[in-house]
């Protein structure tokens, strides 16, 4: 039986940035699944030129009927998203703010309609959105906002998994986020996608404190008594493999991470920097807790890069990669829940 070609849904992001010139540079290379870049297409075929790279623009048909294809190399499916105004590298130009939107919502509506098996983003500049007057925190806030899902930020590289139980949040504010039923809810979320959409039977997760040392039996501070320890032993006792709450500091070692799936950190810098320094380039954001699937680049915009040539395109190859294998494994957990 002939495995099934998935097709992947890919924003470009910032016009201004290197994500159309990380576009281009997959079109020059094989994929096993067939990928729709949304984005502008004169931009695309502008930045080729740029960069000295064939490309062959092909228009997108919005035909869910449509037999899905794997990548041919030296073309580009475009689905095409218009620009308000000239696209120079590495210049922000707030005019063309709301284009980059656009082209998002195009690919979760996409991706709900069945168009699409999976999302893969590009990165995008917050700052220039929301000073074209659009309310944008990230993404994951964004794609949740869109498409009602709860979200669950988590980073992959090889060897290591971090998830988030809060996100873009200024640190004054992380402890007051943390609360029982948020963290139950991001437990639950990792416990149920790990499983359904990675392919994961019985995921082991271990759960950084948010104090130092994990709180120091409360002389540290009151968090890991009061609401991670309590939630944890909860899940222990539906026989889940949690562990915790683990200090930091000393989690991150190779011994210890041998024997967990995930990692749960508290905040955003509490995780992130170890899974950076350890696959910068080579790693993929994953957002989970929502209806569809979707993965992104682990970098930004890099404007002083656009139209050098200088980008390298390793995370959002990953990025597809990802995507590809969980939109296989939710086909897989799909049919047998038919079956």
């Amino acid at each position: 039986m002939t495995e099934r070609v998935h097709r992947l849904a890919i924003t470009a992001g910032e016009p201004a940035g290197i994500g159309p010139d990380l576009c281009v540079q997959l079109a020059q290379q094989n994929h096993p699944c067939e990928l729709v870049v949304i984005a502008n297409a004169k931009l695309l075929t502008a930045r080729a030129q740029q960069l000295d790279l064939p490309l062959e623009i092909i228009p997108f048909q919005k035909n869910t009927q449509c037999i899905k294809t794997p990548h041919r190399v030296g073309r580009l499916s475009v689905l095409d998203i218009p620009l308000a105004d000239t696209v120079m590298p590495g210049q922000l130009n707030v005019k063309n703010a709301p284009a980059v939107l656009k082209s998002i919502d195009a690919a979760i509506t996409g991706c709900q309609q069945g168009l699409f098996d999976a999302l893969v983003t590009g990165p995008v500049h917050k700052g220039i959105i929301n000073e074209a007057g659009i309310a944008f925190t990230g993404h994951t806030e964004y794609l949740a906002q869109q498409t009602g899902g709860y979200p669950v930020m988590m980073l992959a590289t090889e060897g290591l998994r971090v998830a988030l139980v809060t996100t873009h949040l200024p640190l004054k504010d992380v402890a007051a986020a943390i609360t029982q039923e948020r963290l139950a809810h991001v437990i639950d979320t990792l416990l149920q996608d790990l499983h359904s959409k990675l392919g994961i039977n019985k995921p082991r997760i271990l759960v950084c404190g948010l104090n130092p040392h994990a709180g120091e039996d409360g002389h540290l501070g009151s968090e890991e008594t009061e609401i991670i320890t309590p939630v944890l032993q909860r899940f222990r006792d539906r026989g889940m493999n949690v562990q915790g709450p683990l200090s930091a500091d000393t989690l991150f070692t190779r011994e210890t991470l041998q024997q967990a799936d995930v990692v749960l950190a508290m905040y955003h810098d509490q995780g992130l920097p170890v899974l950076k320094h350890m696959g910068f380039g080579k790693a993929v954001n994953i957002t989970l807790g929502l209806p569809i699937i979707r993965t992104s680049v682990d970098h930004g915009t890099a404007l002083a890069l656009a139209g050098t040539g200088q980008a390298r395109a390793n995370s959002l190859s990953y990025a597809i990669s990802v995507a590809d294998e969980m939109a296989r494994h939710m086909k897989t957990q799909q049919a047998q829940s038919v079956a």
